[in-house]
């Protein structure tokens, strides 16, 4: 017959059924057919607190029947903590006031606790003559939420449920007990100093000191006199002698971030110190031991730099003793309700507040964002929500807008000539580009395609290709 849709007014102080009366005239249905549809749980209640109405859903959350709850007190119901001290209906009928989205933990008819999300308006007839009270409600519970309950064996504050995330964690004290270079490869804001500390933290250096550089921070003028530090009159401005990273991490660690966007120049210095584990200051003649362990990061594929000769083939092989390859949110998807819960945890502490969660909706769009930022961006938006965030959970009015990872680029596709869509021009391109490679091995392609050879062969036939196509 049609379609029923809710909305939250936080503004309105209280719903009158005559609202409805136009609605429902136009439709030629009841209040009772429209409520037993609601995609939510919903009770209305008397002025002595006795249920009057309990519809579909309402037995679904709550286990109970209709006909075992009309006439009952709703607190013998829903048995929550909160209905004879803070209960959410009772604040609507004494004062009218809407209340919104407020978590609850009841008891249903089996026994088993369940958070709820309740909203609750007083009921008020022609004449302000107040009739009783309303409650919607729904889950809180969801795929994603249920994800928390997973076990998660943290190493320091890294945290994770996917197996990649749990073979990093499992392979960092192992990490932390050597001495050797670590090379810590992956995208920016997916943690890699966080993981450097972890390692330094749990090594036999753990007592020395932390040295963070970003080498693409520095300026390139100043980066070497930074990390081997300069003698007195070693350049303009040089008043007196100071020691470098390399000094100052003397018994402990030296992370260098961004180790891909180090000029040629001083690659070739960074090399000289990993093989002879000494270095001078500049306009120094004493060479001075490297006594500090060396971990760097970087979010540039080396191996391409390297083919691109913009990095050392040599450093990237001193460096890469023990590879981390850390892996973008996007592709780790089960970590980011161990994440949220890791984050609340933190913003509580710092904001002094109490949130608990966040809601059901919210998760999934938490949970199905490509996340391009990476685990900062995920933090930052928490952050955003608990500025605004007024009661225990976070809804979706306090996120703010979640840019997509294809930041409103055009998509490139190839120009066709109406009679194949793009999708199907690029699957031509495709395999063309497949028969040119095997030079026209058919069985070679469809390998390469990962495809039977008879699927190539209905392909080529739909797409018209001809052996000579691909020698073009």
């Amino acid at each position: 017959m049609g379609a029923l849709a809710s909305l939250n007014n936080i503004n309105s102080q209280n719903f009158s059924p005559e609202d409805l009366r136009p609605a429902l005239k136009f439709l030629n249905l009841t209040y009772s057919d429209i409520l037993e549809h609601f995609p939510e749980g919903v009770f209305m209640v008397n002025t002595r607190w006795q249920i009057g109405y309990f519809n579909r859903m309402a037995e679904e959350i709550t286990g109970f029947k209709r006909e075992e709850v009309m006439g009952k007190f709703c607190w013998d119901v829903f048995r929550t903590d909160l209905c004879q001290k803070d209960c959410p209906m009772r604040l609507s009928m004494s004062s009218g006031e809407v209340v919104v989205d407020r978590e609850v933990e009841i008891t249903t008819k089996g026994g088993q606790k369940m958070l709820i999300l309740v909203n609750t308006a007083q009921l008020k007839k022609e004449g302000n003559l107040v009739l009783g009270g309303v409650e919607t409600f729904h889950y809180l519970t969801c795929p994603e939420l249920e994800a928390e309950k997973l076990e998660s064996k943290p190493f320091a504050d890294i945290v994770g449920v996917s197996p990649r995330m749990q073979e990093i964690i499992q392979s960092l004290p192992v990490i932390a007990a050597s001495d050797s270079n670590v090379l810590i490869l992956g995208e920016s804001g997916t943690g890699k100093e966080l993981v450097a500390r972890a390692i330094h933290q749990h090594s036999l250096r753990r007592k020395g000191p932390f040295e963070a550089v970003n080498c693409s921070a520095i300026p390139e003028g100043l980066l070497e006199s930074d990390l081997f530090g300069h003698e007195r009159g070693a350049f303009t401005g040089a008043v007196s002698s100071k020691p470098g990273r390399f000094e100052l991490a003397k018994g402990g660690t030296l992370f260098l971030d961004e180790i891909g966007d180090l000029k040629p120049e001083l690659q070739v210095k960074l090399l000289r110190v990993l093989e002879d584990k000494t270095f001078m200051r500049v306009g120094g003649t004493r060479r001075i031991s490297l006594e500090a362990r060396i971990v760097t990061a970087t979010n540039v594929d080396l191996q391409e730099a390297m083919h691109q000769g913009k990095f050392r083939d040599d450093l990237y092989y001193r460096l890469f003793t023990v590879p981390i390859h850390l892996p973008p949110l996007r592709e780790k998807r089960e970590d980011i309700p161990i994440l949220i819960k890791y984050f609340l945890e933190q913003l509580n502490r710092k904001f002094h507040k109490k949130v608990r969660g966040v809601d059901p909706k919210v998760m999934k769009i938490l949970c199905r964002h490509a996340w391009p930022g990476n685990i900062r961006e995920l933090q930052h938006v928490l952050e955003y929500c608990f500025v605004f965030a007024k009661g225990p959970l976070i809804t979706e009015r306090h996120l703010p807008r979640l840019e997509s990872a294809w930041g409103g680029r055009e998509l490139e596709l190839p120009l066709t000539d109406g009679s194949v869509s793009p999708l199907q021009a690029l699957e031509k391109k495709t395999i063309l580009l497949a028969l040119e490679m095997t030079q026209g091995s058919k069985q070679e392609a469809a390998h390469m395609l990962k495809i039977s050879r008879s699927k190539l062969w209905r392909k080529m036939r739909l797409y018209h290709l001809i052996d000579a196509d691909f020698k073009k």
